[in-house]
Formats: structure tokens, C-alpha cells, sequence
């Protein structure tokens, strides 16, 4: 697809920033890195109720974004590490404000959703 083709495909940028973040695990996962590379072992223990299969398939959309770095260590036994890259870091800053509004009106959305 070209990139004229891709940028039609959006109607604004927040559905292109909607887009990379999409669905419930990946922005938990970028906050989670946001202290520096983890291991798939340690992001599943850090981001709670998801499942390691989730966890990797949302790791490889996330890295095929170019969002996170996968770095594998030619070990024995072998390791592997994900981090933010730069892209990754300012998308991360960017869903700040939006935890910030989260945490000042979390038990107003609640309590809503309680009916």
C-alpha cells in the first residue's frame, strides 16, 4: 500500500494514534516499559490478567510499529529483552495526560458503570 493510500486511511491523527494503541493491553504494556527493557516473564507479572500468548502477540505488533525493540541475547540461556524506542518514549508521553484524566476520575467511571 502506498503512503498516500495509508494516510487516507485515516481520518485524523488521533485514528492513527488510536490505531498503534488499540485495545486493552498495548498502552499497559508501553506504560510497563517505560522504566527501561523487560523480559516477556516480567511484563506478564507487571500487567495484570494478560496471558503470555497475548502478551507476545501484542509485543510483535507493538515492535512490527516500531514502537518497542525486541533484543535477543545470544546466551546460554538465551534471553530476550523489550524496550521502548524513541517513537515508543514520545507515544508513552503522550498517553500521560490521559492516565493522569484516568487516575483523577477513576472512581467517577466506576461508579458509573456500577448503573
Amino acid at each position: 500500500m502506498a503512503v498516500d493510500e495509508e494516510q487516507q486511511r485515516y481520518s485524523c491523527g488521533l485514528d492513527a494514534a488510536v490505531d498503534v494503541i488499540g485495545g486493552k493491553w498495548k498502552a499497559l504494556i508501553l506504560w510497563e516499559l517505560h522504566t527501561g527493557p523487560q523480559r516477556p516473564g516480567e511484563l506478564r507479572r507487571r500487567v495484570a490478567g494478560i496471558s503470555e500468548k497475548m502478551l507476545i502477540q501484542q509485543l510483535r505488533a507493538l515492535e512490527a510499529d516500531g514502537i518497542v525493540h525486541r533484543e535477543f541475547h545470544h546466551e546460554v540461556p538465551p534471553r530476550v529483552e523489550y524496550s521502548l524506542t524513541a517513537f515508543g518514549a514520545s507515544l508513552n508521553a503522550a498517553l500521560l495526560p490521559l492516565g493522569d484524566w484516568g487516575e483523577q476520575h477513576m472512581e467517577r467511571i466506576v461508579a458509573a458503570r456500577r448503573g
